[in-house]
């Protein structure tokens, strides 16, 4: 299932090969790396949106240990399609297949290394770096062990060789210079609002037994300690038996063994469900068909499950957080998560038919011509 960076990806993917203007891809593998042009980057989307299969893998593919087999299909296609490879250490070499005046855009938060970088940089093209946020820094707490200092050496990297910082909030921009000058010189940055593109409900597509009758409401995101479904699964308690069903959809992350415990323990027969891997048709269906889209995450870069719910037309109760308020305005009920109270008290309400003031009419959320609009006028 892709998620919010993968989308990201995606769509920089596909406005560059839509294009008239050259285009290039670099690509990391376990060998080395890879060059593509438009017709190698552009069969890599028809490939990642379903119209073209992956191949088989072959080749080299064959000799990696582990990995899943859609990983190797992937790099042996990858192969298959670059104009160019490259041993690791002689990235500079596929730079120079490149036209003069380029610019090269990361916006994934990975291969963001001082191998790339300095060769890019080295080059004489300019780099842009999208920042989703810097929530590693801020909630050490909450992630892979092993994973906060990598992710720091990144944003660390960013700082020194980034041109342009493209951030997705002004929320992000702000929390990120702000580590950023404690290390040195803060590059240039801009704030371009993510795009969003909504999935169309295909209500037919949902498994057997969903929508629930009645009122219900659906909670969306990697079940991780950020997203704070312990602090549902609290509230559901105390509603007790009766309470109406929540659906908790989004497939398991890590470092959230106590909440994995409890949604393991879960009556089959209770109110709430554990829902993973729906396609984005189902999941459209299933939260435009909810009485509220519950939102308690503790941290964002931007949030996109409110904002797919409100244009789906479905209220939203969320977290007070400045981000949420940056984007969304005054559409979402917003209720801090440390007034347990609060949030009981609207869903019992909204459970019972209450407050249709608050389901939203007319939001408008940013697309991706605002966003690229924004982005690519910079570089004029």
């Amino acid at each position: 299932m892709a998620t919010g960076v993968d989308r990201v990806e995606l769509a920089y993917l596909a406005r560059f090969v839509s294009e008239n203007t050259p285009c290039f891809g670099l690509v990391r593998t376990a060998f080395g790396y890879l060059l593509l042009d438009r017709a190698g980057l552009q069969s890599v989307h028809d490939r990642t949106v379903g119209q073209t299969p992956w191949g088989k893998p072959g080749g080299l593919s064959r000799l990696l240990r582990g990995g899943s087999a859609a990983g190797k299909s992937a790099e042996a296609d990858f192969r298959k399609l670059s104009i160019a490879r490259a041993a690791p250490w002689r990235v500079p070499t596929l730079l120079r297949h490149l036209p003069d005046n380029c610019a090269y855009f990361n916006v994934g938060h990975s291969n963001l290394t001082d191998r790339v970088l300095s060769a890019v940089k080295g080059a004489g093209i300019d780099i842009n770096v999208l920042v989703h946020d810097v929530i590693p820094l801020e909630y050490p707490q909450f992630q892979r062990p092993g994973t906060v200092e990598p992710f720091r050496d990144k944003m660390m990297r960013v700082r020194q060789y980034a041109d342009l910082v493209i951030y997705n909030s002004a929320d992000t921009q702000r929390r990120t210079q702000a580590h950023m000058t404690s290390w040195g010189t803060v590059p240039k940055g801009i704030v371009a609002h993510l795009g969003t593109v909504l999935p169309r409900p295909d209500a037919a597509v949902l498994p057997h037994g969903l929508p629930p009758r009645g009122p219900y409401f659906v909670t969306v995101g990697t079940i991780e300690p950020r997203k704070n479904h312990g602090f549902l699964l609290d509230i559901w308690e105390k509603l007790g038996p009766d309470a109406p069903p929540l659906l908790i959809c989004g497939s398991r992350g890590w470092n959230n063994d106590a909440v994995f415990d409890r949604l393991d323990a879960l009556d089959p027969a209770g109110p709430v469900r554990e829902i993973p891997n729906l396609s984005d048709a189902a999941l459209a269906a299933l939260v435009k068909s909810a009485t509220g889209s519950l939102f308690p995450s503790l941290a964002e870069g931007f949030g996109l499950p409110p904002v797919e719910a409100l244009l789906l037309g479905t209220r939203v109760l969320c977290n007070d957080l400045e981000v949420l308020h940056e984007f969304l305005g005054q559409m979402p009920v917003y209720a801090g998560v440390s007034d347990q109270y609060h949030w009981e008290t609207v869903i019992r309400f909204w459970a019972t038919g209450g407050d249709q003031a608050h389901v939203p009419t007319g939001f408008k959320a940013p697309t991706w011509d605002d966003h690229f609009n924004i982005v690519l006028s910079i570089r004029g």
